[in-house]
């Protein structure tokens, strides 16, 4: 009861935090003119740090405030995934996954969209690995290469343990309509670069649960790069 006291009372105040959003915005700019921090792998890395024991009361009111930067909100959203989500009480959950979805509605930034989406598999795992996982593979082809990085880290976080055959077919699925549609580029290509390798490596750990057989339902083009 005192937690959703706490989190209505942050959405309360999300009219004010709107005032500062310019002020945010430019001491963003600002730490990463001064060269402090270069670039978005090392920003990302330092805001996390310094989040690293912040309550989840404080992580949730930074995600549920308009005004915080997306390198900060990106990264309270981190901490909050790997700190504090594993744990949450089931009466919690459906407030705070209502604010994150608020947020994803909410942002065009893609390393805070990666987050929330790996974050609301953690909470609810059975809901949401049908549409955040997909998400999630389609964010390995950002051109940004910590988006990409960090939305394979998440697929594989996500898989870790007892491999499940429903959400081995859902990668499959998804993986295998990717690759359908980028056949013409795959048939040139003898050493697959960085971004075909990750999609390769969670293909062969869906057919490795579904079984071979499921090896004909892919482009020719991708059989010899297995």
């Amino acid at each position: 009861m005192k937690f959703l006291k706490s989190l209505i009372l942050i959405l309360s105040l999300l009219p004010i935090s709107l005032v500062m959003a310019q002020q945010n915005e430019i001491i963003d700019q600002e730490d990463i003119a001064s060269g402090a921090i270069f670039d978005d792998k090392a920003l990302l890395d330092g805001y996390v740090q310094k989040y690293a024991d912040e309550p989840q009361e404080i992580l949730l009111a930074m995600v549920a405030d308009d005004a915080l930067g997306a390198y900060k909100t990106a990264a309270a959203i981190k901490v909050f995934k790997e700190a504090c989500a594993p744990e949450i009480l089931a009466k919690e959950k459906p407030a705070i996954i209502k604010l994150l979805i608020r947020r994803l509605n909410r942002s065009d930034s893609p390393f805070v969209q990666v987050e929330i989406m790996h974050t609301l598999v953690v909470i609810d795992r059975y809901q949401y690995f049908e549409s955040m996982v997909p998400a999630l593979i389609q964010k390995m082809d950002h051109y940004n290469p910590v988006v990409s990085k960090e939305a394979y880290n998440g697929v594989q976080d996500i898989i870790k343990g007892d491999p499940r055959a429903r959400e081995a077919r859902i990668i499959f699925n998804t993986l295998r309509k990717i690759l359908f549609l980028s056949r013409n580029k795959i048939q040139n290509i003898t050493v697959p670069d960085a971004k075909l390798r990750q999609k390769i490596t969670l293909l062969r750990w869906s057919v490795k649960v579904l079984g071979t057989q499921e090896l004909k339902r892919l482009p020719s083009e991708v059989i010899s790069l297995l």
